[in-house]
């Protein structure tokens, strides 16, 4: 038997496990990718505006070292995509991070490996079938993105530049969550370290955009700018992609060879022997396990917060046509477009923040399956205490990780502490409906709490394209984030944010009620 026994079965079986997961995910970039090609005639309807927006971004330090520089001024693919080459790629490779963490390490953590590795399995056909069905993934994501583009207006030959950069990152977020699942033996270490190695690439080109040039050329990022995909495209910078890929991808195989089953090459560091006695609390226990992932997204909510007021003084001078103002005040009403800007951020934060939340309950879910809720309940903590103690990290946190953004953005602006705090955490009342749901899909049986991604997919997705769709709305109201007002350029408006406290409260009750009544695990 190979090595790679068994390898096209587990990437069949791989490819079903995940057929909802990755199918949301990549829909979703898809969508976002449309939306951007089709919109920006409208905003920028001359030549001479797209130039001037052009021209604006690459004259912004902060907006370059978040989205790239724009090389070619005249390119109406590049301002179309310019976001979404370097930025959003970003949620493209996290995808992958997913993917690939979850076929491998996380089978070895919980014992699933070694079951099927006593079958007609080789040594290395989980790894290899992960990997396949990641290339697999990536290679849809950039097909689909080249419709996308094509259907939104922009040129053939630059839309499929555009999609394979998406591939080439993809490809190089695939090798290096393979080589950071050898590193640990744990899944959460192994997140933390694939997810370090994509800041840091992602802080490389941002460094070398703003600074000196070469530092760019150490970053995919980087590369994907300098691909020139949408003029005189520089179609050897793909190798690079696959030349990283490749070498991580052999190194992870070196590595997989030198360490045990479920074993990390780096050692697990033992516990004290004895734990706090505060540990014996529900609470206590389950902040401690989350309080590093709270600190770490606290860490990145902030800079995202910093960055947007940053950028926010700017952005007059980039949509300095009547078309792009009317985009930038729909969204965040009539009143300073600085303000209209943070207000539309702010809603993208209270979706990525919901993703903490969700996080957490998934982490419970996570916890029961492998027996560990069992344990902590054969002790003297009540099934109530327990699930009260997922239910209030996951919306307290989330509750501060909106604090923090809001602080960032009036700290990045230098102004509006107060406006952009209370505009921050009025998307509060959204994030705990959406954690209320999550929490009561988790409580109808772990199984099923996974399916508090979809979900919030889908409510981003009526939030963010449902106008471009010309959808009812009553179809995009189902989304609690479209009922919340645009601070800090519209008012608080009292009456929604009390009824989405009573959808969350009425939706925790009912997780709790139901958790207290079902079997464990």
């Amino acid at each position: 038997m190979t090595a790679f026994a068994g390898t096209w079965a587990l990437t069949r079986a791989a490819l079903r496990r995940d057929r909802v997961l990755a199918s949301v995910w990549v829909l979703l970039l898809v969508a976002v990718v449309y939306a951007s090609a089709a919109a920006t005639e409208s905003i920028y309807p001359t030549a001479a505006d797209r130039v001037e927006a052009a021209e604006a971004i690459n004259s912004s330090p902060a907006i370059v070292a978040l989205y790239g520089p724009i090389l070619d001024v005249r390119s109406a693919g590049e301002l179309s995509m310019t976001k979404l080459t370097v930025l959003y790629a970003v949620f493209a490779a996290l995808l992958f991070l997913v993917l690939v963490r979850r076929h491998t390490r996380s089978e070895e953590e919980s014992g699933r490996a070694e079951l099927l590795g006593g079958t007609a399995v080789g040594r290395d056909a989980q790894l290899a079938a992960a990997v396949l069905e990641s290339v697999l993934v990536s290679l849809v994501l950039g097909a689909l993105c080249v419709l996308a583009c094509v259907g939104g207006g922009l040129p053939l030959a630059g839309s499929v530049g555009f999609a394979l950069s998406w591939v080439g990152v993809s490809w190089v977020a695939i090798g290096l969550t393979a080589v950071a699942c050898q590193l640990s033996a744990s899944a959460r270490t192994c997140a933390a370290l694939a997810g370090a190695g994509i800041g840091v690439l992602y802080v490389l080109r941002a460094v070398g955009d703003t600074g000196p040039e070469w530092v760019s050329w150490l970053s995919p990022f980087g590369w994907s700018t300098r691909l020139r995909a949408w003029s005189d495209p520089r179609w050897w910078v793909l190798l690079l992609d696959l030349v990283l890929g490749a070498a991580l991808l052999g190194t992870a195989v070196l590595l997989r060879a030198r360490r045990d089953l479920g074993a990390g090459l780096f050692a697990a560091r033992p516990g004290p022997a004895t734990g706090s006695p505060r540990l014996a609390d529900a609470f206590v226990l389950t902040w401690r396990v989350h309080r590093t992932m709270l600190w770490s997204w606290s860490a990145g909510v902030g800079v995202m917060g910093l960055v947007m007021g940053a950028i926010a003084p700017g952005v007059g001078d980039l949509l300095d046509s009547e078309a792009g103002r009317q985009v930038i005040e729909s969204l965040g009403g009539v009143g300073k477009l600085e303000d209209a800007l943070v207000a539309a951020v702010l809603s993208i934060a209270g979706v990525v923040v919901t993703c903490f939340a969700i996080a957490v309950v998934g982490h419970g879910a996570g916890d029961e399956r492998d027996g560990r809720t069992e344990q902590v309940l054969a002790t003297a903590t009540s099934r109530s205490r327990s699930f009260l103690a997922t239910a209030v990290v996951a919306l307290g946190g989330g509750t501060w990780l909106l604090l923090v953004t809001g602080v960032g953005a009036a700290v990045g602006l230098g102004d509006h502490l107060g406006g952009f705090v209370g505009a921050a955490l009025d998307q509060s009342f959204a994030v705990w409906a959406v954690a209320g749901l999550a929490l009561l899909l988790y409580a109808a049986g772990t199984r099923y709490a996974v399916l508090a991604w979809s979900v919030l997919a889908a409510f981003f997705a009526l939030g963010q394209l449902g106008e471009l769709l010309d959808l009812p709305a009553a179809v995009t109201g189902l989304s609690p984030y479209t009922h919340l007002p645009a601070m800090p350029v519209e008012a608080f408006a009292p009456g929604t944010a009390v009824a989405l406290t009573a959808v969350a409260a009425a939706l925790v009750a009912a997780a709790w009620w139901r958790f207290l009544g079902r079997d464990i695990g």
